[in-house]
């Protein structure tokens, strides 16, 4: 049955993740740009589906008149974003190994900062799978209703369904992650050249079915510095746009070579495309007089059971009026690509918390690859972290957008803090004229970067911290107190296994001991095997936990041929474990140069419900004598009929071996 079962979970397995791949195949893994770029972007360029929105919904506390300053936040979001393209193009140059903003912080600014941008990322990456997740679920749930009811559950069904893709490697999920992330590109690309096309040349008057509504806001309550707050929130919102960037510098060994001119157009790229997408939304729907809210019943002038759609929703029904398959498209490839952005994290978070176990602030688990080459460790940890999130927040974007941002931007900061003092190290001793300029000139990029970044940072945390932002930023400590802990503990194991000298001296005697329930075949096969390891001592000990079965035993005993002793341990609380670790105690506290060895004869069964019934008492007794110095345990298997099966050997008959004469075996 145990056979059967583990053929049962290969199979599963082997569906899921597919067939495993050899190690030499690793470079068979590596990505093209043209594959890169919707592995590695898809989080920033779908960020441009739920940050305008964001922006328009922060605004929309003042009243209508406050969205006027939409296009303008949207162009500082994308002078941020061009600005942290440039900065990271000097990333990728100068550390291609992966690390990413991880690698630069440690090795210029000491291991506490990687430290710290460590904890970030893999926090910020969490919330990039929970909040393109619930993005998605909302863009369905405009065109499907009963999405847009169950929203948890589609944005948890969609992460198991992501981290089966992901299981079976990033090359496959790569290629399979392609084509939506570019027919969402092409689709909002043409959505508002044809939109511009219908007002600005056909004449069309186009206005967007919230267009008529209006705002409960009252923006005469919103003055001066309420007012300023209010459009740095709405810029701190937008600045969701940057998550992703950084993903980029963290995945530059997935890239094929040159790896760092790979990762550096691929990140250029990414720039332009974004910022083109999110300026683009941001102008299309002032155009057409959206109107958003976070509440339906905030909109005055809206039907009774008005359902609000998205902002892309909304741009794509008013645009393609007359042509309802591409509202339906543009719908679909939204949603695709926000549950794709979320590969993104796949990618990065696995390939960080590989680096952080090899550097032992992670468990060494996160570091080994599966049998298809991907960390597979590390993507469901954060299947599970992000799953959590989801449901505690019920996949609402408004909710886990104001954890989001606040790690990745930290990051940046200490990003860019390192790279001036590499470029600074550098100069020190850089002769060459045209290599001192243009480390210069990266030096520069990288100081508007850190300048830029740390001022959105603290706009972010002023804006964002009583509203929920201080979750993340408490789960950061966390993470970080959690990895010095978990450094400290393989440090001390390090240094307990590898500082001390061995000094090859021998044990004085061996004092064995079999325990005995029954005198039957078991217990023989162990007495004989223990006898055979010709220890100083040898001794049978039994427990005494019911009186006549206990006479019993040692009458057979005595009857028997048997030349071993048989001790009986008193438990006048009817307890196993405890008399016979007390008494191993005794004997290692008479004899302490001598080692013990304690012999546990065990069934071996060929089902599971059998385990259950069966070895219940020696698990116990080995879990705690294990934990006992100078005590070695031996399990002395004994094979039960049901096991017959299961070890029985499964050969495979080649073709014609029955009509040559081999008997067939299965």
């Amino acid at each position: 049955m145990l056979c059967r079962v583990s053929k049962l979970t290969t199979a599963v397995k082997r569906m899921v993740v597919g067939r495993p791949f050899r190690s030499d195949s690793l470079g068979h893994t590596l990505l093209p740009k043209r594959i890169a770029l919707p592995v590695f972007a898809s989080d920033a360029l779908s960020s441009v589906a739920y940050a305008p929105e964001e922006i328009f919904l922060v605004l929309s506390t003042a009243g209508l008149s406050a969205y006027v300053y939409a296009p303008w936040i949207g162009v500082a979001v994308a002078a941020v974003m061009a600005v942290v393209v440039a900065s990271y193009r000097q990333n990728v140059h100068a550390y291609p190994s992966g690390g990413g903003d991880y690698e630069v912080a440690t090795v210029n600014l000491g291991p506490m900062a990687g430290l710290t941008v460590g904890s970030a990322l893999l926090v910020d990456y969490v919330l990039t799978v929970a909040v393109s997740i619930s993005s998605a679920a909302s863009n369905i749930g405009s065109a499907v209703p009963f999405v847009g009811t169950h929203k948890v559950l589609f944005a948890v069904a969609a992460i198991v369904l992501l981290t089966a893709m992901n299981l079976r490697g990033i090359r496959e999920s790569g290629t399979a992650f392609s084509i939506p992330t570019y027919g969402f590109m092409i689709g909002v690309f043409v959505m508002l050249v044809w939109g511009g096309v219908r007002l600005f040349v056909l004449g069309d008057h186009l206005h967007a079915e919230s267009s008529g509504f209006h705002l409960s806001g009252n923006e005469s309550h919103l003055q001066g510095i309420a007012f300023a707050f209010l459009i740095a929130r709405a810029f701190s919102s937008g600045c969701a746009a940057l998550t992703g960037v950084e993903a980029i510098s963290n995945g530059v060994p997935a890239f094929r070579k040159p790896k760092s001119r790979n990762a550096a157009t691929t990140l250029l790229m990414l720039g332009a495309i974004a910022v083109t997408l999110l300026i683009g939304i941001i102008l299309m729907a002032r155009k057409l007089g959206v109107v958003f809210a976070s509440d339906a019943a905030d909109l005055i002038g809206a039907p009774a059971g008005y359902e609000q759609k998205t902002l892309v929703a909304q741009l794509a029904d008013t645009i393609f009026d007359n042509f309802q398959p591409g509202f339906y498209y543009i719908t679909i490839v939204t949603a695709l690509i926000l549950v794709l952005a979320a590969n993104t994290a796949f990618n990065g978070f696995p390939v960080l918390g590989s680096i952080l176990a090899q550097d032992r602030f992670l468990p060494r688990q996160l570091h080994t690859r599966g049998d298809r080459l991907a960390f597979s460790n590390g993507i469901l940890f954060l299947a599970g972290a992000a799953i959590a999130f989801v449901v505690l927040f019920g996949a609402e974007v408004t909710r886990l957008i104001q954890l989001y941002i606040v790690g990745v931007f930290v990051s940046f900061v200490l990003s860019q803090t390192g790279m001036l003092r590499h470029w600074t190290r550098l100069l020190r001793t850089e002769t060459d004229p045209a290599t001192r300029r243009r480390m210069l000139r990266s030096r520069v990029i990288n100081a508007i970067g850190l300048t830029m970044t740390g001022a959105v940072l603290i706009i972010v945390l002023i804006t964002k911290f009583l509203a929920g932002a201080w979750i993340a930023i408490v789960t950061m400590s966390a993470i970080f107190v959690l990895m010095r802990m978990i450094r400290r503990h393989y440090d001390a194991v390090s240094r307990e296994l590898e500082d001390q000298e061995f000094t090859g001296v021998l044990p004085s005697r061996t004092h064995s001991i079999v325990l005995v329930s029954k005198l039957h075949l078991p217990t023989r096969r162990a007495l004989a095997y223990a006898r055979a390891t010709r220890p100083d001592t040898l001794e049978a000990v039994t427990v005494n936990v019911d009186e006549p079965d206990t006479r019993d035993l040692v009458r057979e005993w005595g009857d028997s041929d048997i030349p071993v002793p048989l001790k009986v341990i008193e438990s006048p609380y009817r307890e196993i474990t405890k008399p016979v670790v007390d008494y191993v105690k005794r004997v290692r506290k008479d004899s302490p140069r001598d080692v013990v060895t304690v012999f546990i004869p065990e069934y071996v069964v060929g089902h599971w419900w059998e385990q259950v019934l069966h070895n219940q008492s020696a698990l116990r007794l080995k879990g705690r004598l294990l934990f006992e110095p100078g005590v070695m345990v031996t399990s002395v298997p004994w094979q039960l009929s049901s096991s017959a099966k299961a070890r029985r050997p499964e050969v495979v008959n080649a073709p014609g071996a029955v009509r040559r004469g081999f008997e067939e075996q299965v």
